[in-house]
């Protein structure tokens, strides 16, 4: 396999930390991957070696065929979870310079900044200064700045921290366009929904130790679903009736009505229905495995508690409330 991106082994420490624990990575030429745990498992350290911002204290990295991403520079886009730009200058010379660093052509910059800037809706900016901007703005603009040479390998550390819906889905669509390009796509989020949405593969890292890395379509096919979508034809209806089924292990609710847990190793066929038949549905379908319950499952062991799962769901979450990343 032509490898993109190639840790084996690699071990990060930060004094009595362990922030990356024997690290085997491999990403082929082409593919999306996602890099996925909760803050503090390691994500951004082990991208930051990738950069040879950070140096593993053990183990062998390469980086499109070169030992350092140093010496394919040109040929790599990153974008740091921390923000950054020359405040000061207007976004049109900003990106100019920018590409200037990363060897394109001026005649090549002339069109393509502004038409880079249409693209995310940030017409007409060019002769704004930076600061001028809004945060996400300010977002568009530096993943554009990261991608503005057309690099082989693009690198992301929470391109969706800070984005608001609509945004989300406008970096997202930019993401898939680059990897149709032809990119190589790494990137890390705490939000597993994202990868779910865009990623072939994924990579789940907790505590610095890798616990998962395999194809989305095969994680689906290997977890079987034990959840229930339910929505009650009649809005109120009471659901006691459900909570009786023996297969049931929890009923919780969810938008516009419930989500049925079945206990492991129950048919989910012949639960819908009895639950149809128990209470009228106006919408009942089975719920395919999300990749943070796959997360769940594999570092909480399929006995964990129930705490311990709410724990974990907990921690998942803690950087949308300004968490500092490891």
């Amino acid at each position: 396999m032509d490898a993109a991106v190639s840790l084996k082994g690699v071990t990060k420490r930060f004094g009595s930390t362990m922030a990356v624990q024997h690290l085997d990575l491999l990403v082929p030429r082409g593919g999306l991957y996602g890099v996925i745990g909760p803050n503090g498992a390691g994500k951004t350290t082990s991208i930051r070696m990738i950069m040879s911002i950070l140096f593993p204290d053990s183990g062998e990295l390469t980086v499109l065929g070169h030992k350092s991403a140093l010496e394919a520079k040109d040929r790599i886009g990153y974008l740091p979870e921390e923000r950054g730009l020359y405040r000061k200058m207007r976004v049109g010379a900003f990106l100019t310079y920018i590409g200037r660093l990363k060897g394109v052509a001026d005649a090549d910059l002339s069109a393509r900044v502004p038409r880079s800037l249409e693209r995310v809706g940030l017409a007409g900016t060019e002769r704004k200064r930076c600061e001028e901007l809004s945060k996400g703005m300010q977002q568009k603009v530096q993943f554009l700045a990261a991608i503005i040479h057309e690099p082989d390998l693009l690198i992301l550390d929470e391109p969706f921290s800070g984005l608001d819906p609509v945004s989300t889905r406008q970096l997202r669509e930019l993401i898939l366009a680059e990897h149709s390009r032809g990119a190589t796509i790494l990137f890390s989020t705490h939000v597993m929904l994202h990868a779910e949405e865009i990623c072939d593969h994924v990579v789940m890292i907790h505590r610095g130790q890798k616990v998962l890395d395999q194809p989305v379509a095969a994680i689906r096919s290997q977890y079987d679903p034990r959840a229930v979508r339910f929505e009650p034809f009649e809005p109120g209806a009471d659901v006691s009736p459900l909570r009786a089924l023996a297969e049931v292990e929890r009923i919780d609710r969810a938008d516009r009505g419930y989500e049925i847990l079945l206990k492991e190793g129950t048919d989910p066929a012949s639960v819908i229905r009895r639950i149809a038949m128990a209470i009228a549905p106006a919408r009942i379908e089975l719920a395919r495995p999300r990749l943070e319950d796959v997360f769940i499952r594999i570092v909480s062991g399929e006995s964990g508690s129930v705490e311990t799962e709410s724990k974990l769901r907990a921690d998942l979450r803690e950087a949308d409330e300004g968490a500092v990343a490891v």
